[in-house]
Order: C-alpha cells, then sequence, then structure tokens
C-alpha cells in the first residue's frame, strides 16, 4: 500500500532520498529508545514505550503530511504488511517463545490454549455476529456475513507489549504472567489463520460445506504448522548435538546456524501455505528447550542477547512504522458509527471470550487453582495492536474497494485509541485489580504466591492432588506428567547433550532474559 520507493527521477535524488528517510526512521528509533528510558526511570506509566513510539510516528508523520515533504521521502514509511510479515514480526515471535518460563507456561498450558485457541474464536465469532447484526438494523455499515467474520478475526488479535512491559515494571502473579504472555503469542496466530481461513471462504462463497472446510482448514494449517515448527527444533538440536560446533573457532558458525533456523521455519511455513507465526512460535519453544543446550557458553550469551536486541528494535520500530503510516494513509471517516459500534462489540467479544473460558478451566480446577475473578479482568483488559493493523491493511487488498477500506480505518481508530487509552491505564487498572507487588520479576520464577494467585500443579507426585479435583484434571495431569517423563527420561538424552545440566541452562536463560528482558509483543 502507498507508493513505491522507487519513484521517476535521477539515480542521485533517489538515492538521496533513501538516505534522509532511512535517517530519520534511525533518530525516530533512537528518540524512542531514550524516551521509553526516561519513562521507566521515572515509573511514568501513564505513557508506555509502545505510546510514546506511537505517537512518534503520528507526529512525525503529520508534520510531514503538512510539509508536503517530496513523495520519495515520504515512500519509505509506508506501512507494507509483506515487510512487516516477513522481517518485523519474525524475531518478535521467536523471542517471544524463546524467553518462555518453561514451567509457570505448562503448568498453565491448558489454560493457555483455552483462552488463545477457543477464546479467540469465540471472539472473532461474536465480532462478527455483532457487526453483522449491527449492519442489518441499520446501526452501523453493513458487511456480508464472511467479511463481518474476518473483521472479527483480525480485530481479536491482542498486541501484549505494553501490558506485559508494565508487568514486569510492578511485579505481578506468575501464574498471570504466563497466562497473559502465552495467550498473546498463541492469540496473534490463531487470529491470522482464522483470517487467512475465512479469506478463502469468502472466495468459495458458494460452497455448501462451508463449515466442515473452515474447520479442516483451521486445523490442517494449524497442526501442520506446529508440525514443521517442533520439526525444524528437533533437526537443529540434533545438528548441535552431533555437529561438533561448541569448540572455539566454529563458534561463530554455530550461532549463525542458530539464528538462520527460525528464519527457516517460518518461511518454511510460509512456502507451504501454513502459519509461519505458528511454526517459528514452535521451533523456539523447542529450541529453547533442546538445541539450546547444545551450544557453547560463549554462543548461548550471544544467541540470548541477539534476538532479545532484534526483537527490541523490531518491536519499536513497528509502533513507529505504524504511527507514521497512519498519519500519512488517507481513511475514510465517513462512518464513524462502524467504528462506534465495532469498539463496543470488541469489548462485548473479549468479555465473552475471557469468562466463558474462565468458567470452562476453573470447571476442572480445584479450588485453590482456580483463576480468580481478578486475574480474569486483568486478561480482559487487552489492547489492539501491529498484528491487527497489519491484517487490517490486508483486507484493503482482499475486499472489495470500499469495505476494506472501511475496516482499516475502523481497526486504525481502535489501535490508536487502545495503544494510548488502554496501554496507558494499564497500571492503573493492575494496581485496582490489587495484582502487583507479588514480587518483580516474578514471572520468571519457580515460585508460585498461594496468597495471591492459584498455584501450579505438582507434575512429580503420582497421587492425587486433593478431594475436589474432578476426573478430567486427573486425566490431565497423568497425560501431563506422562510427557514430562518421556522429556525427561527419552527426549532431553536423545536431544540434547548436557542432560543434567538443561534445567540450569534454562535458569540462566531466564536469569539473563529477566535482567535485559524491556517486554514481549504479542503475544502481545
Amino acid at each position: 500500500m502507498g507508493i513505491s520507493p522507487a519513484e521517476s527521477g535521477s539515480p542521485e535524488k533517489e538515492q538521496q532520498a533513501a538516505g534522509v528517510g532511512i535517517l530519520l526512521q534511525i533518530m525516530m528509533l533512537v528518540l524512542s529508545f531514550v524516551l521509553g528510558h526516561v519513562l521507566r526511570r521515572h515509573k511514568f506509566y501513564y505513557l508506555p514505550e509502545a505510546s510514546a513510539s506511537l505517537l512518534i510516528g503520528l507526529i512525525v508523520g503529520g508534520l510531514a503530511n503538512i510539509s508536503n515533504t517530496e513523495t520519495s521521502i515520504r515512500a519509505w514509511f509506508n506501512f507494507h504488511e509483506e515487510f512487516f510479515f516477513l522481517f518485523l514480526l519474525p524475531p518478535i515471535i521467536f523471542q517471544s517463545g524463546f524467553s518462555l518460563s518453561a514451567k509457570p507456561f505448562f503448568s498453565n498450558f491448558g489454560a493457555i490454549v483455552t483462552f488463545a485457541i477457543l477464546g479467540t474464536f469465540i471472539a472473532s465469532v461474536v465480532t462478527g455476529v455483532l457487526v453483522y447484526i449491527g449492519g442489518r438494523m441499520y446501526l452501523m455499515y453493513g458487511l456480508p456475513f464472511v467479511e463481518c467474520l474476518m473483521f472479527g478475526a483480525l480485530i481479536s488479535a491482542t498486541d501484549p507489549v505494553t501490558v506485559l512491559s508494565i508487568f514486569q515494571e510492578l511485579g505481578t502473579d506468575t501464574n498471570l504472567y504466563a497466562l497473559v504472555f502465552g495467550e498473546s503469542v498463541l492469540n496473534d496466530a490463531m487470529a491470522i489463520s482464522l483470517y487467512r481461513t475465512m479469506s478463502i471462504v469468502r472466495k468459495h462463497a458458494s460452497s455448501a460445506q462451508n463449515f466442515f472446510m473452515v474447520i479442516f482448514r483451521f486445523l490442517e494449517t494449524f497442526v501442520g504448522s506446529m508440525s514443521a515448527g517442533v520439526g525444524v527444533g528437533f533437526v537443529s538440536a540434533l545438528l548441535f548435538k552431533y555437529a561438533g560446533l561448541d569448540v572455539d573457532n566454529l563458534q561463530n558458525l554455530e550461532c549463525c546456524l542458530f539464528v538462520l533456523f527460525p528464519y527457516f521455519s517460518y518461511m518454511l511455513a510460509e512456502g507451504l501455505g501454513l502459519s509461519g507465526i505458528v511454526s517459528i512460535l514452535f521451533t523456539a519453544i523447542v529450541m529453547k528447550h533442546y538445541s539450546y543446550s547444545n551450544l557453547s557458553e560463549n554462543s548461548q550469551q550471544f544467541v540470548s542477547d541477539f534476538f532479545h536486541l532484534i526483537s527490541s528494535l523490531a518491536e519499536t520500530f513497528t509502533f513507529i512504522y505504524m504511527g507514521f503510516d497512519i498519519a500519512m494513509e488517507k481513511h475514510s471517516w465517513s462512518h464513524l458509527g462502524f467504528i462506534f459500534f465495532s469498539i463496543i462489540f470488541i469489548v462485548v467479544a473479549r468479555a465473552a471470550n475471557v469468562f466463558s473460558c474462565a468458567y470452562l478451566v476453573n470447571l476442572v480446577r480445584p479450588v485453590h487453582r482456580q483463576i480468580p475473578l481478578k486475574h480474569q479482568k486483568a486478561l480482559w483488559y487487552r489492547l489492539r495492536g501491529a498484528m491487527a493493523f497489519a491484517l487490517a491493511l490486508q483486507s484493503v487488498h482482499d475486499l472489495p474497494e470500499g469495505r476494506g477500506q472501511i475496516i482499516f480505518t475502523a481497526t486504525t481508530a481502535i489501535v490508536v485509541l487502545s495503544v494510548l487509552l488502554i496501554g496507558g491505564s494499564t497500571g492503573t487498572m493492575l494496581e485496582a485489580l490489587h495484582v502487583v507487588g507479588d514480587g518483580h520479576d516474578s514471572h520468571l520464577g519457580e515460585s508460585f504466591d498461594v496468597n495471591n494467585g492459584y498455584v501450579a500443579p505438582s507434575f512429580k507426585e503420582d497421587g492425587t492432588s486433593g478431594n475436589g479435583i474432578k476426573m478430567k484434571l486427573k486425566e490431565f495431569h497423568k497425560r501431563t506428567s506422562s510427557f514430562t517423563a518421556l522429556d525427561r527420561n527419552y527426549l532431553t538424552p536423545f536431544f540434547t547433550s548436557q542432560n543434567e545440566d538443561d534445567e540450569g541452562g534454562e535458569a540462566l536463560l531466564d536469569e539473563r532474559i529477566s535482567s535485559s528482558k524491556r517486554g514481549g509483543f504479542l503475544g502481545q
């Protein structure tokens, strides 16, 4: 979308325009990092770093628009969804999976999957149905039903950058952090899969078997992408175990290969028509658990710092990039009713997502492990960000002119309002719910606070955990215990060369991430 950088003119002019455009981008990045540091240092949570980056992009884009900047320079700031999906998103998603603290994440894995998969599906359908009904009642611009579901899918993608960064600054419950973090990452993958599935359904709208095609296509995409990611992760683990690269003169090669594997996983899935996000996420989880311990100590330090670095750059640049493009693009503001009612419907759909899924999770959990209401409210209070914006920008190409533009304008307004308002009030909300102060960076630890949250299950015990545990929970415990035993007794010895040091290696990685991490994306 927008003007291509290759404008007519002399090569010298084009090179000068490219230099000016890149210089402005670097200046905005520097300003954003410095401003973010100042805000964190003074504990000013009303303007999170993501919101500050978005504001910088909006202000500079607005000034460029007013000053009538040359189109050859402005072209370097156009938000291209291909650039976002292929270059900015992979390092963010990989770092999200790579920095997962395994014990809290897998202790709450059932709840995370419920919120991310079932919950996102509920939110997408509820939003789409409400938008369709609103159009039929002439409350807002009417869209065809499948396009309403496409809008519901893209707007259900939540952004965790701001929320998780504030969680880290204030300190919050281990399990709450794990839920928000895990749900955010899988939520993005689910939203993209749903959007692409509905886009395919729209092209075959005459088929009477649409519903079954949706289910089959989604399962095919998700399971296929997960399998590709896990497979690439296991191949990398075997390579680093048996190739003998952990010697001094081959550490550069070792690091280069480790950095290339995530992109290989992402591009493999995209090339097969699957989801690169799902693939690279599971590659990150497998590589952290198995491949990482096969690296030399210096390489471990390098790759953990490297992925944190490029993830931070990508996150900050995404919000600047998005803000600048929002200020420069032409928007269709003639359907304000669509924006207003969409916001209401999104709030309702998110509530249906969180509270219904929490109810289902609590049905199979004992009393001492149930998700408290204050944690459910914290899960509900989420903003929309770059993922929703990029999918909305893609919808302009996917949908007939006019309808795609309306969705794009509505999504733009929702993203700006949520990042600035919800992002700025997240700290206040967490304090009001009394879910902060449970220990700084406690999300990376192994202790679970019984008084301020719900404790994680212990998978090392074979007996029952209490009288209140129902049969489903017992079965889940057994399966998880079986997988834990399988991992400890067979997978870890087969894929790693440092079996006894695995937990220490993971603890070391978590400590490094804890000391340097600014906050994850998406889940986000």
